[in-house]
């Protein structure tokens, strides 16, 4: 690695070193600075070919530099016929101006090593080309070992050379003397230009119509740089020592010759003794060969032929070659002589050189028809050649319009580093040129290459700001035609710009142009360009602004359907049901009724509401079966988490939710009423950590297996076995109840200790009015959600209480308690009918022998503390109505389940000072108590 870098250091030192020493002091230099040699040409290839660049324009040129230490093995009076000839040769060069001919940008100058002159930008020689490489650099340059010449460069550069030879026969009167390849140069377009002026010999009489010219005879004795090339001189120069304008003719056939023989001449001449290789190459070119000009095209090898006849007059002369003429108002081809040069590639490029004479409406024509012609030709040709010719058009608005569609071709075939290199900076000025309109649509419609091989901050800058130019434009074609073409490249234009300069904008063409055209590809183009936004930005900038149209007619509102339509069905967009619900259904349901729709848009607009419709009502359903099976899974958890929970660790219901238990009830509609709202609150409150999410899998799965299963039968836990039979509840009930109706008829009015329209203790004060119906709609004193039916008691028709109803005494449990004790002095109430009206859940005590222990107490009244803690006799009296309508004696101020601390209220009357009411005190005390122990 490193004797390759010592390599190329040495390399680099040694072209320096030959630039500096060749060039230093050289007054070309203080204007022009030197670049790398690329190059060689003019006889014997002797001047070496450099780029440089113009210091005060940075203008691009090639500097030809002859370095005088090439010729210091002559003596001095060589040397300076040398430096005279060269001089001569450029002075005559710097004095004719064609297009045909090398330009000078800077004229000859001398210094003590080199003579130096600047032209146009070259590429190289034609001898290079053609494979002769003396004075080139080492390594040759790959750019020239590479070079092959199309047929089209060869044709249309030999057209040229001709185009040269006639403009210095007819124009100057002038013969050149020594047409080779080396003083053929092909510059940076790939031109080929004549240079080498050294020998040519102007007329003695221009003013004349047959000019004259004088030539020198040859002298073997000159250097060869003072000497023509005799391989390509006609032998009359040498044998007749005489010349014309068919001398040149015959170098030309020469150069034919050579360029399709791989820069071979046609003779190799012995220049010890020129005199015999011309009178022998004489005699060959009479009697010539067909094999010596295989390799020459045969549409052209008469031509050349001819052109090496050994009689002058035989040759075709420059004008011939050229007249060759096309007539260039009409381009059809075929008006050359020669068939050679009939290619549509040559005269295309012809017509190119020859623009500056055209009017505008010959050059309109011409580029129309240029595209069919491009892909015919070779990539370097258009690039180098083409492309220069018509980047200079820019310059004429009026010739943008047709010259821009053939560059955008060329920059389709470009790659990107030749796009930006070559096109893009000649393409910058037009993106800023509003007029003629048809600029911004020639580039809207190839804005797809334009996005591709710009670079982003040029994008940026120039092309974008174009299509908003569009955009605003005051010409509704050209929105139109914009609003048409941008979803062609919108998805070339990144997400920034097309949400917060190109959507604006659209938007705003929409609502502010007073052109229904505008406004409907203003619809048009957001719908197709929906695919390329977020859902979020549809829904919170597009559908929104659709609401602000102002304007009602059909084509409009199905515009506006279409935008929704495609929102709705989008896989990546769709619009949420909230909005669908609160915001887009309410729209297009008012759109739909307009009179301007007709029944097929009418129902085009129903399709699309029934649509999102159905959408909203299958996914809020999902969601609400997902809520419920969720209530429902966590319902079962908690049935789970109760029966896995502890007998000891489980809450002490309250009294009332404890009956409500026992006695069914609403406990299981309340449940579910409160199941969704228990459920959330539970769910807010916990983070399950892994354990537990497991723990309640498996609490689930036994949940399930719960559910699963028959329901389990209560059964009664009954402590006293004594008891043969449970005694049906509502046939005791029944006939408790016919009795104590049939007692309260017959009793006499009571004072009861009554305060404030209630009882402390019992029941309240009223009449026992209404129906068995009234009294099911009531509470019962037991359940507030039990009726007479749920207790297990039958309406048996207004006949059974028909006396409760009409009485206004309160039934006496005073007289009931005396009877009963008349009747079975001995035998205390049997109490286990009640056992199985509270479970089996706690069976502490029965209540048989809660009446057999709390007789002791009651000496002066019956031992009966189920009836006697609910008060004594009672006065008649108005009945007052409790919870709607029901008797007060069934409210819930005189339940005392309902309120288990009634059991213990003192009694504040003034009849609380009786004997017997103070035993029933007691005995309702003791009976609270073991309530109190009854429900836990």
């Amino acid at each position: 690695m490193e004797s390759m870098l010592n390599k190329l250091k040495s390399t680099v030192t040694k072209v320096t070193a030959d630039v500096t020493s060749a060039v230093m002091g050289n007054p070309v230099t203080r204007e022009f600075e030197v670049g790398r040699h690329i190059a060689s040409g003019g006889p014997g290839l002797s001047w070496r070919i450099y780029n440089g660049t113009k210091k005060s324009t940075k203008q691009e040129v090639a500097v030809f530099v002859f370095d005088k230490k090439i010729i210091d093995k002559y003596q001095k009076f060589d040397k300076d016929q040398i430096i005279d000839s060269l001089k001569r040769g450029v002075q005559q060069l710097t004095r004719l101006r064609h297009p045909r001919l090398l330009t000078v940008q800077h004229p000859l100058e001398e210094s003590r090593d080199c003579l130096a002159f600047c032209t146009e930008p070259v590429f190289a020689s034609l001898a290079n080309v053609l494979g002769q490489w003396d004075n080139l650099p080492s390594p040759v340059p790959m750019d020239i070992k590479e070079y092959k010449l199309y047929d089209v460069e060869t044709k249309y550069g030999l057209l040229q050379v001709s185009e040269g030879l006639s403009f210095l026969h007819s124009g100057v009167k002038m013969v050149h003397g020594n047409l080779t390849p080396e003083n053929i140069i092909l510059n940076k377009s790939g031109a080929w230009k004549i240079m080498g002026f050294d020998f040519s010999i102007s007329s003695t009489n221009p003013s004349e119509q047959e000019p004259k010219y004088t030539c020198k005879e040859w002298d073997p004795n000159l250097p060869p740089l003072c000497l023509p090339n005799p391989e390509y001189l006609a032998p009359e120069y040498i044998l007749s020592v005489s010349c014309d304008s068919a001398s040149d003719m015959y170098s030309l056939g020469v150069v034919i010759h050579a360029v399709f023989n791989e820069g071979k001449p046609i003779f190799q001449v012995n220049k010890h003794d020129i005199f015999k290789s011309f009178s022998r190459q004489l005699d060959q070119l009479s009697h010539l060969s067909p094999a010596v000009l295989t390799q020459v095209p045969e549409e052209v090898r008469d031509h050349v032929k001819m052109l090496l006849s050994v009689t002058r007059t035989v040759r075709p002369d420059a004008d011939q070659m050229t007249k060759a003429n096309m007539d260039f108002c009409c381009p059809c081809l075929h008006c050359m002589q020669i068939p050679f040069f009939d290619d549509v590639g040559a005269v295309t490029l012809q017509y190119f050189d020859s623009l500056f004479q055209r009017d505008n409406l010959q050059k309109s024509q011409f580029y129309k028809g240029l595209p069919k012609v491009l892909p015919k030709l070779p990539k370097r040709v258009v690039v180098f050649r083409i492309l220069p010719a018509l980047t200079s058009e820019f310059v004429n608005p009026d010739m943008v319009p047709f010259v821009l569609p053939n560059v955008l071709l060329i920059a389709e075939e470009c790659t990107k580093e030749e796009y930006q290199r070559l096109i893009l900076p000649e393409l910058t000025p037009v993106f800023r040129q509003q007029e003629p309109v048809q600029i911004l649509l020639i580039f809207l419609q190839k804005m797809d290459l334009l996005l591709t091989k710009t670079p982003p901050e040029d994008i940026k800058n120039s092309v974008l700001p174009m299509v908003y130019r569009a955009l605003e434009a005051p010409s509704i074609q050209i929105q139109e035609l914009c609003l048409n073409i941008i979803p062609t490249f919108a998805n070339l234009i990144d997400y920034p710009s097309m949400k917060n300069a190109l959507i604006p904008r659209i938007k705003t063409a929409c609502l502010q142009t007073s052109s229904l055209a505008v406004r409907v590809n203003s619809l048009v183009c957001l719908g197709k360009i929906l695919e390329y936004l977020d859902k979020w930005f549809v829904i919170d900038e597009i559908l929104p602004f659709l609401q602000q149209i102002p304007s009602r007619e059909p084509a409009v509102l199905m515009g506006i359907l279409g935008i929704y339509k495609c929102t709705f069905t989008h896989k990546k967009l769709g619009i949420p049901k909230e909005h669908l619900a609160g915001k887009s259904l309410p729209h297009l349901v008012s759109l739909s009724i307009d009179n301007n729709l007709n029944l097929t848009q009418f129902n085009s607009f129903m399709a699309v509401i029934r649509d999102m419709l159905t959408r909203m009502e299958a996914e809020h359903k999902t969601k609400l079966e997902q809520l419920h099976v969720m209530q429902e899974q966590q319902r079962s958890l908690n049935i789970s988490n109760h029966l896995n929970q502890p007998e000891e660790t489980k809450s002490t219901p309250s009294p009332c939710n404890e009956i409500d238990n026992i006695f069914g009830g609403s406990s299981e509609q309340n449940g579910k009423e409160n199941g969704s709202s228990t459920i959330t609150s539970q769910l807010s409150r916990v983070s399950l950590t892994m354990e537990e999410k497991q723990r309640l899998a498996r609490e689930q799965e036994q949940a399930a297996k719960l559910r699963s299963q028959q329901p389990l039968t209560p059964q009664s836990v009954k402590p006293i076995p004594t008891a043969t039979q449970t005694k049906d509840l509502t046939s005791s009930l029944l006939n408790n109840m016919t009795s104590l109706s049939n007692l309260s008829l017959n009793s006499g009015p009571r004072t009861g200790l009554v305060q404030g329209g209630a009882m402390s203790a019992g029941f309240p004060s009223g009449t026992l009015t209404g129906s068995v119906g009234s009294m099911g709609t009531t509470s019962n004193g037991l359940n507030s959600g039990m009726n007479l039916t749920s207790a297990g008691m039958r309406s048996s028709g207004s006949g059974m209480y028909g006396g409760m109803a009409t009485t206004t005494s309160t039934p006496s449990f005073s007289s009931l308690t005396q009877n009963q004790s008349q009747n079975q002095p001995n035998k205390a109430p049997d109490m286990s009918t009640l056992d199985s009206l509270f479970g089996p859940q706690k069976a502490k005590v029965s209540l048989n022998q809660m009446a057999s222990k709390s007789a002791p107490m009651t000496a002066p009244v019956t031992p009966n503390p189920w009836l006697n803690q609910f008060g004594a006799q009672q006065a008649p009296q108005v009945t007052p109505m409790a919870m709607g309508g029901a008797p007060g004696g069934f409210g819930i101020q005189a339940n005392p389940f309902f309120s288990p601390q009634n059991f213990s209220q003192p009694l504040t009357t003034p009849m609380a000072t009786s004997t017997a009411n103070t035993g029933v005190l007691r005995q309702s005390a003791s009976a609270n108590n073991d309530l109190k122990d009854l429900f836990g």
